[in-house]
């Protein structure tokens, strides 16, 4: 048949599966020969080196804008972290969003600490020139159960503003930090993707979220990375550490941003 199916529920009889039954679980997979995609490069092999690194992460706190722009110190800060969600439905027991962390996305497998391999990925990405992101397909608008996913098609438009060079293009005085976390979102629509979306705050008003409960689910996920980080801190440089959530200064920014009143309302996902 060509293809390799996992976690999906077919008739035993003509084999047709059901892509709509979500009973086993909502992480499904499917594996299939690389010929079978029109347009892939064969033999799959690149002889130069990657202009753009992304770090992928699935927030279900809502927390997290879906595209930020990453300095060296944070790429590095971010790759250790290997923060990502499990949401209820992709893996047993799970019945609300949990963080999960997983050095360099693959902790056990690592032979050495974490921040060597965070050191030559910032190399690599120095002496290259390439750029580096951290892509978020996680919640907007709220957190799970209240929000919703990030539109695939919004996903898709990031991901193609990073490969044409559209993100990279914008001068630096379209970027704006985010509050403690200082990931750096766009001030301004990105293809379709509307403005709202790719600032948390806004996209959180935009659907009716008091600014009082974005800021505690931001804090929340603060310590949780401040306190998963404490492992690797003390073979981090200061710089490092410094580039991940400060405590200290979330209470001061969201008190100078808790009036703020949304420009526009959220479109629905298509």
């Amino acid at each position: 048949f060509g293809s390799v199916l996992e976690n999906v529920v077919f008739d035993k009889w003509d084999r047709q599966v059901d892509y709509d039954d979500v009973s086993i679980t909502e992480n499904t997979r499917c594996a299939y020969p690389l010929h079978f995609i029109p347009n892939a490069r064969i033999p799959a092999k690149v002889d130069t080196h990657p202009s753009n690194v992304i770090l992928l992460t699935c927030d279900a706190f809502g927390v997290l804008p879906p595209i930020s722009k990453l300095t060296k110190e944070q790429v590095m800060y971010h790759f250790i972290s290997g923060y990502t969600a499990k949401v209820a439905g992709t893996e047993m027991g799970v019945t609300e969003p949990q963080a999960t962390f997983s050095a360099c996305f693959g902790g056990p497998f690592l032979a050495m600490h974490p921040f060597a391999y965070a050191e030559m990925l910032a190399a690599k990405l120095e002496a290259h020139g390439g750029h580096a992101w951290l892509l978020n397909t996680g919640w907007v608008g709220g957190k799970y159960g209240v929000g919703e996913r990030c539109p695939l098609k919004y996903t898709r438009q990031l991901v193609d503003a990073v490969h044409d060079g559209t993100l990279a293009e914008l001068p630096e005085d379209q970027w704006e930090a985010m509050p403690s976390f200082g990931l750096r979102m766009p001030r301004c629509a990105v293809k379709a993707v509307p403005k709202e979306i790719l600032r948390p705050v806004e996209a959180w008003a935009a659907r009716g979220q008091a600014a009082a409960e974005y800021w505690k689910a931001a804090d929340h996920l603060a310590q949780l990375f401040v306190s998963n980080f404490k492992d690797y801190a003390d073979h981090c440089t200061e710089e490092v550490v410094k580039a991940g959530p400060q405590i200290g200064s979330l209470d001061i920014e969201k008190k100078m941003l808790e009036e703020f009143e949304p420009e526009s309302r959220m479109p629905p996902a298509a």
